[in-house]
């Protein structure tokens, strides 16, 4: 990321992050971390990750491990970690161990919040004042996807939605899928989402592919295919290149795509049902009907 990682960790907890000497590296680690595997990496030393893989001599074609994007990660011939020794915290001081699973929801908190806010900067260097927020929902798998929303103040504004899209498909590798939305839609809600590119995209003209060929990630099994009978590896993979949707309202058409906004700001439910009651249809709802109670529409 080119920056201090650990100064950015200690300011999301609100103190500073305790680093401890390492016993057998020239190095420092965190000092309450569970478990701390010191060691080196020796590039020319590659070994293959399973011993299917190794019997086979194939990489990319066996499971190794869960990947970010949801599938079961493959084996590949990688440089390999050499341990010299595996230190941890005094267990009394914090006893449980937090599991960090791939592609949970854990993960994503942590990943994803760093994305949408480089995702943010980059639309708002293009041009400022358009993008209003940048969500990554745990669907599009941290690295997979985003979901722009912007807010269309002149004619002039009318395309950069779509400049934004390709700079993330393009800036981020590997994306599979971009989406911009207008400020009358839930980012937040993926029901609002599908409702808004069920009604407001032209298959003809608001799907984009910007870069067929670029570089994407072996990670995903639609891009492993293209590698066809040769290994799945990198340099025998090709991205096709991602998809951007712009499901944007057109400048100029906003009375054509209005909303119905129900009053729920004016309605007291309470002065109708009784708690009971409202606890009882609060415990039936079930995904839009929470942007609906949210906003209205």
């Amino acid at each position: 990321m080119g920056c201090d990682e650990i100064g950015i960790a200690g300011a999301v907890q609100g103190a500073p992050i305790r680093l401890v000497k390492c016993r057998t590296v020239d190095a420092y680690t965190l000092a309450d971390a569970e478990l701390v595997l010191e060691g080196y990496v020796h590039p020319r030393d590659r070994r293959y990750e399973t011993a299917q893989s190794e019997e086979a001599g194939v990489q990319g074609r066996f499971h190794f491990h869960p990947e970010w994007a949801g599938y079961m990660g493959k084996a590949y011939k990688a440089p390999t970690f050499h341990v010299t020794a595996v230190t941890m915290r005094r267990p009394e001081t914090k006893p449980i161990i937090y599991c960090l699973g791939v592609h949970m929801l854990d993960d994503h908190n942590i990943d994803t919040t760093v994305r949408e806010a480089a995702i943010f900067e980059l639309c708002e260097r293009l041009q400022p004042g358009i993008v209003q927020t940048v969500v990554i929902p745990y669907c599009m798998t941290d690295w997979g996807g985003c979901i722009i929303q912007v807010k269309k103040r002149h004619q002039i504004d009318e395309g950069w939605q779509r400049n934004f899209l390709a700079a993330a498909l393009a800036c981020s590798q590997g994306m599979r899928l971009a989406i911009a939305v207008s400020e009358d839609v839930d980012p937040y809600s993926m029901d609002d989402v599908m409702w808004c590119l069920t009604t407001r995209v032209n298959p003809q003209t608001d799907i984009l592919n910007p870069i067929p060929g670029g570089r994407g990630q072996t990670f995903m099994p639609a891009e492993r295919m293209t590698a066809g009978g040769a290994q799945w590896t990198a340099s025998n993979t090709r991205f096709e290149g991602g998809m951007g949707i712009d499901a944007t309202v057109p400048f100029g058409y906003e009375s054509d795509f209005l909303r119905p906004v129900y009053p729920v700001d004016k309605v007291r439910p309470e002065d109708f049902f009784s708690k009971e009651d409202l606890a009882n249809a609060k415990s039936r709802m079930h995904g839009w009907v929470h942007s609906l109670a949210r906003s209205g529409r």
